[in-house]
Formats: structure tokens, C-alpha cells, sequence
């Protein structure tokens, strides 16, 4: 492996969505009956706001109870998430790790930002030996902020010491993209493996 070249700008990537599989509906498909029946709980329960929560640090026994009053007819499915969180990942995307260890073997700094909640991800993270080879992490439930935030961002660039307009940030939530671009990191919104190839051949970083 070549040394990493500072001079070449700071490749931020999520991981959640991006390099690895996570989706709570790889759980709950084997909780309950049907695509119809995972989507419909997952909207009642407000599941995208209350785990935002947990991304930003608040302790999963506290979250599960706090919703469980809220929903006591969901109290095991609630549990679950939490208990069984392990089943939510599918394991790393592979096509885009691949691209990940081809920007690595050509000497590009890497760093990942993810919305994270610090205790899950710390539990699941020597399944990724892969996440060893980054630069730095910064996980958002450790540092008490989450994407969209821009604050996260501004905690990012004091971490990595660079500039939002040195550093190329890859996301597949277009909320996050949004910030970053606002805040003068060049970006790519990431939809596939292949999109992805694609777009870091146009900025000549991979071949």
C-alpha cells in the first residue's frame, strides 16, 4: 500500500447505507408478516425520529422504554431493535468496500462521519475489519450531534484538519448532502456501488 498523500483531498464517507448493509427491516422481516406490515409499524412508531435520537447518544434503554409507554402494544418489536440489533446489518457492502481499498491503495486519506448510535456501533464494529483502515471516525452518538447537523461537520474538519472545500463527502441521505454542500464540501450523493465508480473516475481518483 502506497502512503497516503495529504495533498490529496479528505474522502469522507457515511458507512450506514453506504459500505455497510444496516436497515432495521433486515430485523423486523423476521418479526413480522410482510413488507406491508414492517413498513406500516415503522411509520407508526415514528421508528426514523426516535432512532435519530439514539444517533445523537441517548442510551437504547432509555429510548425502548420511553416508546414502549408510548406504544405498549409494540413493546417486544420495540425491544427487539434493541436486543437483537445485530440482525439490522447484513453485513458490508462489498462492491463499495472494494472501492474504498482501491482509494486507500492509491494513497488518498480516508475518514468516515456516520450517524451512529457510539454503544451499537463499538458492539458490531470488529465484524468490519475494513473500518481499521481509516484515518479517523468520528460516530455521531460519541460526540452528542448527528447528521444534518452541520455542527458534526465543523467537529469532522477540527478532527481531520482540513477545510470543507478539501475534503469530497460521500452520503446516500440527500439531507446530509445538502449540508455539506452548504457548507463547501464537494460531494457525491451516493445511490450505487457503480454510480459511485463512476463519479470518482470523473474526478480522475480511481481508475
Amino acid at each position: 500500500m502506497v502512503e497516503s498523500n495529504e495533498k490529496s483531498p479528505a474522502i469522507v464517507f457515511d458507512l450506514g447505507g453506504v459500505l455497510i448493509d444496516w436497515n432495521p427491516r433486515h430485523l423486523y422481516r423476521k418479526l413480522l408478516d410482510g413488507e406491508q406490515a414492517v413498513e406500516e409499524f415503522l411509520l407508526k412508531i415514528g421508528f426514523t425520529e426516535w432512532n435519530h435520537e439514539q444517533d445523537k447518544g441517548r442510551p437504547f434503554d432509555e429510548a425502548v422504554v420511553e416508546l414502549s409507554a408510548k406504544f405498549p402494544e409494540y413493546r417486544e418489536l420495540i425491544e427487539a431493535y434493541d436486543l437483537r440489533y445485530a440482525e439490522s446489518l447484513a453485513g458490508p457492502i462489498q462492491p463499495t468496500v472494494e472501492i474504498f481499498q482501491q482509494l486507500k491503495h492509491a494513497g488518498h486519506p480516508l475518514y468516515a462521519l456516520s450517524n451512529w448510535n457510539g454503544d451499537k456501533f463499538r458492539m458490531v464494529r470488529r465484524q468490519f475489519p475494513f473500518l481499521d483502515a481509516f484515518q479517523a471516525i468520528v460516530i455521531s452518538g460519541e460526540v452528542g450531534l448527528a447528521k444534518p447537523d452541520p455542527r458534526i461537520f465543523d467537529v469532522l474538519l477540527e478532527k481531520i484538519h482540513r477545510e470543507a472545500g478539501d475534503c469530497l463527502f460521500i452520503d446516500d441521505a440527500e439531507a446530509n448532502i445538502a449540508t455539506a454542500l452548504r457548507m463547501g464540501f464537494e460531494t457525491i450523493h451516493f445511490k450505487s456501488p457503480e454510480q459511485l465508480r463512476d463519479a470518482l473516475r470523473g474526478m480522475g481518483l480511481i481508475l
